[in-house]
């Protein structure tokens, strides 16, 4: 089996109208800007991203970039922050994480900035990861697992070519302590 900290991933890369970075020492100002811009948004499904529940604070955002760099470099959580070309704004983050690479998998996760919801960013990247994933890391599976009531999650997935395969019923639970359902969308190599 290879060593996943040794596969050559780019940590900069682009799309047509995107630059897709690894975290950066620093860039924890940005992407405070970002969730803090987009907190109604992301706290409508906090079973799904329970980290939008926390107070945001400068001081957590760089942390998240720190250690997304440590963890990138080691092929354990690998995030990318989304920049519309020509700006220093971050657009969104888009994650692979719960690798497996006995198989080789992982599961995407994806959000982004409000101001920018609707025309397609997120979508644009989650298919260059996706594309990457199969290419350079020689991932078999990327799943996602949108809330079941998230409709903009999951049709990201399926504008991005992933397909349903199911529903996972009570996989998750709000902190109000209702349970709730995950639609499980793979895209295959």
């Amino acid at each position: 089996m290879d060593i996943p900290s040794l596969k050559d991933v780019p940590e900069v890369f682009e799309t047509a109208r995107l630059l897709l970075r690894c975290p950066r020492i620093g860039d924890g100002v940005r992407m405070h800007a970002a969730v803090a811009a987009s907190l109604p948004a992301l706290r409508q499904f906090p079973a799904s991203m329970p980290w939008a529940m926390e107070e945001p604070s400068v001081g957590a955002s760089e942390q998240f970039c720190r250690e997304g760099r440590a963890h990138y470099l080691m092929r354990m959580t690998m995030p990318w922050l989304l920049f519309p070309k020509g700006t220093d704004i971050v657009a969104g983050c888009v994650v692979l994480h719960t690798f497996d690479w006995s198989v080789p998998k992982a599961e995407i996760g994806y959000w982004g900035h409000s101001a920018y919801h609707g025309q397609g960013l997120v979508t644009e990247a989650v298919q260059a990861i996706t594309a990457m994933a199969f290419s350079v890391l020689g991932l078999r599976r990327v799943e996602a697992l949108p809330d079941d009531e998230n409709l903009p999650s999951w049709r990201v997935c399926e504008r991005a070519g992933y397909r349903l395969e199911g529903t996972r019923r009570h996989d998750r639970m709000a902190p109000d302590g209702r349970l709730r359902d995950s639609r499980v969308y793979a895209a295959v190599n």
